[in-house]
């Protein structure tokens, strides 16, 4: 599929076969214009049940494979993803708006994902785990799960279907796969380099759709795992369906209300820096961008008035110019979510500083006038622990100042009050102060002196509480996808049992 838009429907790829469904379709459209890029077939019941049923078929044949021959089909996507770089980074930026760097970024973290996965294929599996018999050799052994269903978000259209479905192949695995349904295009790409890569019919399949596709698959029997990255309210439904059917397996990961904690010992460059990037990064549409910010009450009102001056000069604009740092909104309905967002902090007795929501006209690119464009908004307010605005995901470049004194301790104990989990940063340059976030903040992915976003694929991925359970990456997403047999042989002639257990046969007769 090339840049240009097209008035082709595309369809799902089943079963090694590109198919067409029932005839209803969707678009795809780009948020910074409003202007239709593509369109799509929309994913049904019986689509799924057919991808389920090929997925299901393929199973046998594609998990007797050895893992290095596994691999060898995603050697074939790591070089098309790295050889089509600036083409697919330009195509992310126009379907889901993100700024061309991170665009770009999408596609490397997404080769990124493949080349851990597939290197992985020659590294060790499974642990020799001593006995306490001397004649008995115990193993961990792991073996696939099955079929796997894969869901995932808009905001990382390329890279995370690949921290999901990289791994579950290569493990063994089979796969049905939906796209977000804003960023099917991406989809597309994706589907056509598993075709180009000729991986065997059935092994890999994609169902473009909405949530009645993706609920169709979460729920089906002959699921194993579910790999499911979004909202958390999505997730937690997700999580208690399949929590509820026995031997089935949902790892999820599912948002945050992230904070940093700029200390009295911050250096002040550093925090502006870090801030500014966790807070406007992707239009704050990322589940680690941070919606609070918890500053010590010495370094308050100059944190402030840099924070504020940068966050009211922040170039929002074109995805595709190398001067935006912001670009839209995914769509007309986030907008609003991000508005009643900003309403709600006023209501609950903000102080606005920067109210950018509405940009100026002369702010929006030529010819975006259809695009869905939001700016920062930041506000300070007197923390109570219970205030929505300071619990509940925007998702957007919403930003709460909020002042602390004391030690260390409040801080955290302040970051650690809300019912998410996912990520946080501390900036300092006192190393106790750095030691004690590290091990007392109520988060699965902690950073020092940096902004908290920028996860490394090699590095886990997922939070605590009601952001998720930690599985969706690297090695822990071999967790989700594979089951584990402890294999003990007898190398003698005798039965002997551990714990002092007697392997006397006595009878009657004795």
């Amino acid at each position: 599929m090339s840049q240009q838009a097209t008035e082709q429907a595309h369809g799902h790829y089943i079963g090694g076969e590109w198919t067409t469904g029932d005839g209803s379709t969707f678009e795809s459209k780009n948020p910074a214009t409003g202007e239709p890029l593509a369109t799509f077939q929309r994913g049904t019941e019986a689509d799924v049940d057919a991808a389920l049923e090929a997925a299901k078929s393929a199973f046998e044949e594609w998990c007797n494979l050895s893992y290095i021959d596994r691999a060898e089909y995603l050697w074939d996507i790591y070089h098309e993803l790295r050889d089509r770089h600036e083409e697919l980074g330009e195509i992310v930026s126009k379907e889901c708006g993100k700024e061309i760097s991170e665009g770009k970024a999408d596609v490397t973290e997404a080769w990124h994902m493949v080349e851990w996965a597939a290197g992985n294929a020659r590294h060790p599996h499974g642990d020799v785990v001593p006995s306490e018999v001397a004649g008995k050799d115990s193993y961990m052994r792991r073996k696939p799960r099955g079929v796997v269903g894969c869901i995932t978000p808009w905001n990382f259209p390329v890279a995370i279907p690949f921290w999901h479905m990289a791994i579950a192949l290569v493990e063994g695995n089979t796969v049905v796969w939906k796209p977000a349904e804003q960023t099917p295009w991406c989809g597309q790409i994706v589907a056509e380099m598993f075709e180009d890569a000729g991986i065997p019919d059935g092994v890999f399949n994609m169902v473009q759709g909405f949530g009645d596709a993706g609920a169709a698959i979460t729920d089906d029997e002959r699921v194993d795992t579910v790999l499911f990255t979004g909202s958390a309210e999505v997730g937690h439904e997700i999580a208690d369906k399949v929590g509820g059917e026995p031997g089935k397996l949902a790892a999820c990961e599912m948002g945050g209300k992230n904070g940093i904690v700029i200390t009295e010992h911050a250096d002040m460059d550093t925090a502006i820096h870090a801030a500014i990037m966790s807070s406007f990064k992707t239009t704050g549409q990322r589940c680690v961008s941070s919606e609070r910010l918890i500053v010590h009450t010495d370094v308050y009102d100059e944190f402030k008035a840099r924070f504020v001056d940068v966050a009211e000069d922040i170039a929002v604009g074109d995805p595709l110019a190398a001067d935006t740092f912001m670009g839209p909104a995914i769509e007309a309905d986030h907008v609003e979510k991000i508005r009643s967002y900003n309403d709600l902090a006023r209501e609950e007795g903000a102080t606005v500083l920067v109210d950018r929501f509405e940009l100026e006209d002369s702010e929006i690119p030529d010819g975006h006038e259809g695009g869905h464009w939001v700016g920062p908004f930041v506000y300070e307010i007197d923390y109570e622990p219970d205030l929505r605005c300071l619990n509940e995901e925007c998702f957007g470049p919403h930003v709460a100042l909020l002042e602390y004194s004391g030690d260390i301790e409040r801080a955290v104990e302040m970051h650690n009050a809300t019912p998410y989990g996912l990520a946080g940063a501390i900036i300092s340059e006192d190393y106790r102060q750095l030691n004690y976030f590290r091990d007392h903040a109520e988060v699965g992915l902690a950073y020092a002196n940096l902004p908290c976003i920028g996860a490394e694929v090699q590095l886990p991925f997922g939070g605590v509480k009601k952001s998720g359970n930690g599985y969706p990456s690297a090695r822990e997403a071999i967790e989700a996808v594979t089951e584990r047999t402890a294999w003990t042989m007898n190398n003698t002639e005798e039965i002997e049992m551990a714990q002092g257990l007697s392997a006397d046969i006595k009878t009657s007769e004795d």
